[in-house]
C-alpha cells in the first residue's frame, strides 16, 4: 500500500492552489488507491515561527489521523527547540520538517546539524524540500534559494543516527548527492520521486537502474502538483523496471531503529 510522503494543507503566500484543505486530501487518496499521507503545514514553510502552523496541523488533521499523518516544521534557531521537538513527538508526529531556505537559515550552520543529530537520537525522520516552485515560476518576492547538494550532504553526515527524507529534487541533484556519499551514508537518505521526470527523458528509470528504487519513496508535492504525476511516472516505466519496488515508508521507523 502505497504513502505519500509529500503532502501539505494549507494556503501558499504566492499563488493560489485548489484544494488545500485536509478533507480534499483524504478524498483525492482515496480516490487514486493511496493508503496514506505525510502531511505538512504549507504556510509553516514561510513562518517566523512554525509553532502556529503546528497546532493548525495537527488540529485539522484530528479527524483524519488514520490516514493523514501530521510532520510539523521546526526552526531549530529558535528558543527552546529541544523542548518543542519532544513535544511534537508526544503529539505524535511521524516526522519533522525543516525548511533553512525559507527561513533564512545558513542550512551548513550548526542549528541545522544540532537538529539532524537531535531527530537521530530520537528515532524520526527528518524531511528537506528543495524547492516548492521551479525558479521560472517562481514570484518575484519568493527570494528562497534551492537547497543545495552540499547542504543535504552536510546535513546526512551530521551525525550517523539520522534518517533525510529530501523531496522535490531533481535527477541532477540526487546524482550530485548520491555519488558524493559513502555508502553507509547513502543508506540514511530516501529522495521522494514527485520532481523527477518520467518519458520521454525517462530520469526515473535512470535513477532506479543505476541508484535502485529502494532509495525513493512516493511524494507528490500536493496541491502544489498532481498527485497522478508520480503515480503515471511509475506506471510508464519501461517493462524491467515495472516491478521495482520503492522503500516501504510503513516501515521506515523501524528501518532507523535497525541501524
Amino acid at each position: 500500500m502505497t504513502t505519500d510522503v509529500n503532502t501539505f494543507i494549507g494556503g501558499f503566500p504566492f499563488r493560489h492552489v485548489p484544494h488545500p484543505e485536509a478533507d480534499s486530501l483524504a478524498r483525492v487518496l482515496e480516490r487514486e488507491g493511496i493508503a496514506a499521507a505525510w502531511v505538512g503545514h504549507l504556510p509553516s514553510a514561510y513562518y517566523r515561527d512554525p509553532n502556529a502552523g503546528n497546532d493548525a496541523l495537527f488540529t485539522t488533521l484530528a479527524p483524519h489521523r488514520g490516514v493523514l499523518h501530521p510532520v510539523p516544521a521546526l526552526r531549530p534557531d529558535w528558543p527552546h527547540w529541544e523542548q518543542t521537538l519532544r513535544e511534537l513527538l508526544e503529539r505524535e508526529a511521524i516526522a519533522i520538517r525543516a525548511y533553512p531556505p525559507q527561513w533564512g537559515m545558513d542550512p551548513h550552520a550548526s542549528p541545522m546539524m544540532e537538529l539532524a543529530s537531535a531527530c537521530g537520537t530520537l528515532n524520526v525522520p527528518l524531511l528537506l524540500t528543495v524547492r516548492f516552485e521551479d525558479l521560472r515560476q517562481r514570484h518575484w518576492m519568493d527570494a528562497a534559494s534551492d537547497l543545495s547538494g552540499a547542504a543535504i550532504r552536510a546535513i546526512v553526515r551530521a551525525d550517523d543516527r539520522v534518517r533525510v527524507v529530501v523531496t522535490c529534487a531533481g535527477r541532477a541533484l540526487i546524482e550530485e548527492v548520491h555519488w558524493g556519499l559513502t555508502r553507509q551514508e547513502q543508506s540514511r537518505l530516501w529522495w521522494d520521486i514527485s520532481w523527477i521526470w518520467g518519458p520521454p527523458e525517462e530520469e526515473l528509470a535512470h535513477l532506479f537502474g543505476t541508484i535502485g528504487a529502494q532509495r525513493f519513496v512516493f511524494g507528490s508535492a500536493w496541491p502544489l502538483r498532481l498527485v497522478q504525476t508520480p503515480r503515471a511516472n511509475l506506471e510508464l516505466l519501461p517493462h524491467d523496471l515495472r516491478d521495482a519496488q520503492l522503500a516501504d515508508v510503513a516501515t521506515l521507523r523501524d528501518v532507523i531503529a535497525q541501524h
